[in-house]
């Protein structure tokens, strides 16, 4: 944040007021006091501040109080709450009340200065995206494609968000692209000179995640024969993205909340504490609130990390998206491929267009990939695209030889639909339960390997199961 901003901070202990504000004044900020609720009110009447400071024990009452007077009058400021050491509780139920950050005591001027700054960036993006809506449109950012109104609001938000070191949490279902997304925020950010490591959590058992994450000491466990660096190393002065933030072991998490807290962190088997400098992004294709609710993960983790919000919409949410994606995807599989193919013939597009791409953006270009390599002449057809649908979703059974579609058999297409007798046709789930299913039987039973061979998380393949479960007993 280079504009100075207008400070509000409320404090009752003189001692603390002084520190505070010689901290932030020399950070460039201009600092108004004020040590009761009322007098708060007073002041924040007479000048709207750019960020309020408060710590919750003020002599007229508890500052949770004045939160939520701000939210039902809906005042719309950034306010940091400052609580004691083990009242972790009150800074979660300020953060509920409205709060969009808490400091712990004791804190340096460092992490007051950074808390302050993130508060006030957040606030400006939110007032500069809403400006933003009527601009030109963007063919797209990093390598992210699409013209839509929905991904013009993820554009806006990581140009915006790139000037601010606050933590970025990415939603969105899987195949959307929300590593491409957190790339493409680092690309436009003050760190793109600097490293960019993303770390799956879904991927790894936790003793092992954790290694990655921190790195680990000679000897700290079977198989550590040497010092390692982790991703909290490797990632300094750049970016650290954590896909599939959900999927971390809860007791990881707290190291994870230290962490982001403190910017220190030890490697496994190690004593000594090492500092770093990272931007924090993660993303999830899960709802975070129901896992905080289902105690799977921490709460104040989850607001620590959940300061920018980025969407990812799916295809199904993108207008006018798909033909232009799938355009640049085959440009993309043609030079990769070194392919002769020339393009899609008039009656493939309307293909593409009319199938409902439940994996997203991930399952339209591998589909694409496949046409063009499988591809015999110049130019993808209708009944190649159904063909090749069809072979993304139906997995022959594990040891069971796999048929070659009949769009793509000898040397030229065949116009034979991917289901000719319609009696044969089976419901979605169906055929998507076979897929993983087969999967995970070709694996061994190994549901962690056969969610990266699918390239979804551990948790998708349980929640479709007890899915499955209750569509096959009804």
């Amino acid at each position: 944040m280079d504009t100075p901003a207008k400070i509000l901070l409320v404090e009752d202990s003189p001692s603390l007021v002084r520190t505070y504000v010689a901290q932030l004044e020399k950070g460039g900020h201009v600092v108004e006091t004020a040590v009761t609720i009322s007098e708060a009110q007073q002041k924040r009447a007479r000048s709207t501040p750019d960020c309020v400071l408060m710590d919750l024990q003020l002599p007229d009452g508890n500052g949770l109080d004045l939160l939520q007077s701000w939210s039902e009058l809906e005042i719309d400021l950034p306010v940091v709450v400052i609580t004691a050491n083990g009242s972790m509780s009150s800074a979660i139920d300020a953060m509920r009340a409205g709060a969009c950050d808490f400091l712990v005591k004791p804190f340096g001027a460092e992490r007051l200065l950074t808390t302050v700054a993130n508060a006030v960036d957040k606030a400006r993006l939110a007032r500069t995206v809403e400006r933003l809506v009527t601009t030109a449109p963007k063919a797209g950012v990093g390598e992210m494609i699409g013209s839509s109104k929905a991904m013009q609001a993820v554009y806006q938000t990581l140009e915006m968000s790139a000037a601010s070191d606050a933590s970025v949490f990415i939603q969105g279902e899987s195949g959307t692209g929300k590593e491409l997304a957190a790339r493409a925020l680092h690309k436009l950010s003050n760190r793109a000179k600097g490293p960019f490591v993303a770390l799956n959590c879904g991927a790894m058992a936790r003793d092992l995640l954790e290694s990655e994450l921190f790195g680990h000491i000679k000897g700290a466990f079977t198989g550590a024969t040497s010092d390692r660096a982790g991703a909290a190393a490797t990632a300094d002065g750049g970016t650290l993205f954590l896909d599939e933030i959900c999927e971390m072991d809860i007791e990881l998490q707290t190291k994870l909340l230290r962490f982001i807290q403190l910017g220190e962190y030890r490697r496994v088997g190690e004593d000594k504490a090492r500092v770093a400098n990272i931007r924090f992004v993660c993303a999830t294709n899960q709802h975070p609130e129901q896992a905080v609710r289902d105690g799977r993960f921490r709460e104040d983790l989850f607001y620590r990390l959940h300061v920018l919000p980025v969407y990812m919409p799916p295809l199904r949410e993108r207008n006018g998206d798909l033909i232009e994606l799938a355009d640049a995807l085959l440009a993309k599989a043609i030079e990769k491929e070194g392919s002769s193919v020339e393009g899609f013939a008039p009656d493939a597009s309307a293909a593409i267009a009319s199938h409902a791409w439940p994996g997203n953006v991930r399952e339209l270009e591998n589909t694409i990939r496949r046409l063009v390599v499988l591809c015999p002449g110049k130019e993808i057809t209708a009944d190649m695209v159904h063909a090749a649908i069809g072979q993304s979703t139906v997995v022959a059974p594990a040891g069971a030889p796999i048929e070659t579609p009949p769009a793509f058999a000898g040397g030229s297409p065949v116009n034979t639909p991917v289901f000719p007798d319609m009696e044969d046709t089976r419901p979605l789930w169906e055929i998507e339960r076979d897929a993983i299913e087969g999967t995970i039987s070709r694996c061994d039973g190994n549901i962690q390997l056969a969610a990266r061979k699918l390239e979804i998380s551990p948790s998708t393949i349980y929640r479709k199961r007890e899915g499955w479960d209750r569509k096959a007993s009804a």
